[in-house]
């Protein structure tokens, strides 16, 4: 019996094609809302939508990796993007670099959407956290360790 080869498929193809793409974040930049190997996130083509502030983006970084992040402001047509572990945004960054908006997420077998109230709560409060996101998240990671908790994202 022949081996059978995967199918390679590019996530910008399957968002300029007008369809939804799920994809499992890769890095801890996105922690501790998104956790690598614990979540999926399903976004849908940007088209004509304007970036949000809190919204989270998939975008292309020039001549390099598609990266998934949250915009942090924008200063008229340019938009600055900031992880949820990170503390310093990137920018400026041009709308042709966008690819997607995240719509949801699936977390431990349970669908969620970006509307629900504790995910739109959270994620404004943790952006006007960010100059003191570092040091919320060490305090976290001591407790855990101390208590012996499991570390598995804010939700």
């Amino acid at each position: 019996m022949p081996e059978e080869t995967p199918i390679r498929l590019n996530p910008e193809d399957i968002l300029r094609s007008g369809n939804l793409l799920t994809i499992q974040p890769q890095g801890t930049s996105m922690y501790p809302f998104l956790c690598p190997g614990r979540d999926d996130v399903t976004i849908e083509p940007i088209g004509d939508h304007s970036c949000k502030r809190g919204e989270v983006i998939l975008y292309r970084r020039d001549e390099s990796i598609l990266v998934l992040h949250r915009v942090h402001h924008r200063h008229g047509n340019e938009i600055y993007m900031l992880g949820d572990g990170q503390t310093k945004p990137e920018g400026p960054l041009r709308p042709d670099q966008m690819r997607g908006r995240m719509i949801a997420y699936r977390r431990k077998g349970k669908d969620h959407t970006i509307h629900e109230f504790h995910y739109i709560l959270l994620s404004r409060l943790w952006l006007l956290l960010r100059p003191v996101r570092l040091t919320l998240l060490r305090t976290r990671r001591r407790l855990r360790k101390l208590f012996h908790l499991p570390s598995d994202g804010i939700f």
